[in-house]
């Protein structure tokens, strides 16, 4: 069984310990560049935005690896002073330091035979990033207060959201480390490139906050609502979509529908709140008018949707490969869609 530190879960977490999901282009193209480059003992670079699924990709490089068997090691390097950084990744002798009474080992040796993911990377101080690039070179590296060598084995991946190539034209990044690291970049797809895969996701977390409250069943989801949901542009990605899924499925109740979604739970929702017009005079509402303006827009494009795709089939006699064609869309798209519009379609 391998060996994680620091980190929930055994097998592709998610933050939170959730399951690598997807059926979109720009996921599947993702996982499979993943998995042909897991087996070569090499250093790995995952580009990502925040939220969108780093830590899970470092993890399934682990264990698609040859290193399996071994530790899994991680560190955010943007969670510690410059100062702890080093005792943190190599160790430190007993009276290196102020309050070292004992040796400790650092990560880079609690790694040795596995995986060190180092998360934030870019945020990593120069002296510490000397360091690494001695150990990617060499395999040695020297514990804090101490100048004898100690041997390690060990892969790097790392993460970031930051722009290397100009932090090290800048000054702040080893352009010879970061051509170390470089063996492999890949770029983890932001949620709005693999929109098709938020129905999915959004089902399998509102499965989840409802086994978490006890209740025999999740609540489905409106059709305005998943619209909603498949609209928005999630700057917090995966992440932000768990959050706003589970904030919904409490709010809905067991047993009920999923109509309301809060994207921003700092907005204030005020009854009788009529927005005012681009004149600056108040538009007029209809009285029995209760749905969120952008709610009624997207139910208007999850109509249009199940519409187009009604009439496609019908004129294709159900052949989902020609109806996907008359549409203009790729055969998976429509697939997705179907899902996504379940309800409309049952078991097509």
């Amino acid at each position: 069984m391998a060996k994680i530190s620091n980190r929930r879960g055994t097998v592709l977490p998610l933050t939170g310990g959730d399951e690598a999901l997807g059926q979109s282009d720009a996921f599947l193209d993702f996982q499979e560049r993943l998995a042909r480059v897991a087996p070569i003992d090499r250093p790995v670079l995952l580009i990502g935005e925040r939220g969108s699924g780093k830590e899970l990709a470092a993890h399934r490089l682990h264990f698609l690896s040859r290193r399996w068997q071994g530790a899994l090691v991680a560190l955010n390097c943007a969670a510690l002073p410059p100062s702890l950084i080093e005792s943190e990744l190599f160790g430190y002798e007993r009276g290196a330091f102020t309050g070292a009474e004992a040796r400790r080992q650092g990560r880079f040796e609690a790694a040795d035979g596995g995986s060190l993911f180092l998360d934030e990377i870019g945020a990593l101080p120069l002296p510490a990033q000397a360091k690494i690039l001695r150990v990617v070179e060499y395999g040695v590296f020297e514990r804090v207060g101490s100048w004898q060598p100690v041997g390690t084995d060990v892969r790097l991946i790392g993460a970031t959201n930051a722009d290397l190539p100009h932090l090290a034209a800048q000054g702040h990044f080893l352009p010879d480390l970061l051509d170390r690291l470089a063996f492999e970049v890949l770029h983890v797809p932001a949620l709005r490139e693999r929109r098709e895969d938020i129905p999915l996701l959004a089902a399998h977390f509102a499965t989840r906050m409802a086994g978490e409250l006890e209740w025999r069943e999740a609540p489905q989801f409106a059709a305005a609502a998943m619209a909603r949901l498949s609209a928005h542009s999630w700057p917090g990605n995966i992440r932000e979509l768990k959050n706003v899924v589970e904030r919904a499925v409490y709010r809905a109740g067991e047993g009920k529908k999923i109509e309301e979604i809060v994207i921003d739970p700092f907005q204030r929702h005020e009854v009788g709140n009529v927005p005012p017009t681009l004149d600056g005079e108040k538009a007029e509402v209809p009285e029995n008018a209760s749905i969120h303006p952008v709610e009624a827009f997207a139910g208007r494009i999850a109509a249009t949707e199940i519409a187009l795709l009604k009439e496609a089939l019908l004129a294709c006699h159900y052949n989902q490969r020609q109806a996907a064609a008359r549409l203009g869309l790729r055969y998976h798209q429509l697939r997705g869609l179907l899902r996504k519009h379940g309800a409309e379609f049952g078991k097509l």
